[in-house]
């Protein structure tokens, strides 16, 4: 049987109702390889995915609800592609035990699907390893409820690991007295300053200093249909990639 001649791969949407959600659900419709089969709101029951008969859930919820969600998928035998940030470390262990005894299911969570932002994170990691001091300011809209975002706590775990392979120690701070928390969040060593603005979308920028000079990487999303292109990679590759993947980079070739 030809590409041409195999079934569309049958998709579900869990919050469709929402921005992300709505602009997932376009996209879906749109590509002739894939089918949308289930739009799930608030209150939806997740059964609605399996009498679906969908083949893979993409998650855009809130944080409070996405590890239930995602839970119950494993547990169905759906694959799932999840774009709700606010992840623990405890949760993702969770998951991953999980996962161990799902054959065949896979897990893509990705802070960002926009394809920029992606590279972004990696060449901050090739970059980090060159410079002494590196912040990070993440701007979004004022309706996101977490922060530091999802991509900002991944480029910050970015950088760290780059700045640990260039032999790199802490980043020069001399400030003593912060009692407002104006120099921001401390995440994997990197400080993080999170702005919540009208007219925003996603955009983040990362600053490397060395002596003489500054070196930026800014990535700006001005509309969700920027997230599109990396949310049907992920609905289409995930299948291939069993057991959890955190980050769109995984299904990326940049080595």
């Amino acid at each position: 049987m030809t590409a041409a001649e195999q079934s569309p791969l049958r998709v579900a949407v869990i919050g469709a109702a929402g921005r992300m959600g709505a602009e997932a659900c376009r996209a879906v419709e749109a590509a002739p390889d894939l089918e949308l089969v289930a739009e799930l709101g608030r209150g939806d029951a997740l059964d609605l995915i399996t009498e679906a008969g969908a083949q893979v859930a993409v998650d855009l919820t809130v944080p409070s609800v996405t590890a239930e969600n995602v839970r119950w998928l494993v547990e169905h035998g759906i694959h799932a592609v999840v774009g709700t940030t606010g992840w623990t470390e405890e949760g993702l262990d969770a998951l991953r035990e999980q996962l161990a005894g799902a054959d065949g299911v896979g897990v893509l969570i990705a802070p960002n699907f926009a394809i920029g932002a992606v590279l972004a994170m990696r060449f901050a990691e090739t970059a980090a390893r060159y410079y002494e001091s590196a912040e990070i300011i993440e701007m979004h809209h004022p309706n996101k409820v977490d922060a530091p975002s999802g991509t900002a706590r991944h480029t910050a775990a970015a950088i760290a690991r780059g700045r640990a392979a260039g032999g790199l120690g802490p980043v020069p701070d001399a400030t003593e007295k912060d009692p407002e928390g104006a120099r921001g969040a401390i995440v994997d060593g990197v400080h993080v300053h999170a702005v919540r603005q009208r007219g925003l979308v996603a955009h983040e920028v990362v600053q490397f200093g060395g002596p003489g000079e500054q070196f930026q990487i800014r990535h700006d999303s001005f509309d969700r249909a920027s997230f599109m292109p990396g949310v049907l990679l992920g609905v289409r590759a995930v299948s291939s990639h069993p057991g959890l993947t955190v980050g769109l980079d995984g299904y990326l070739e940049l080595d």
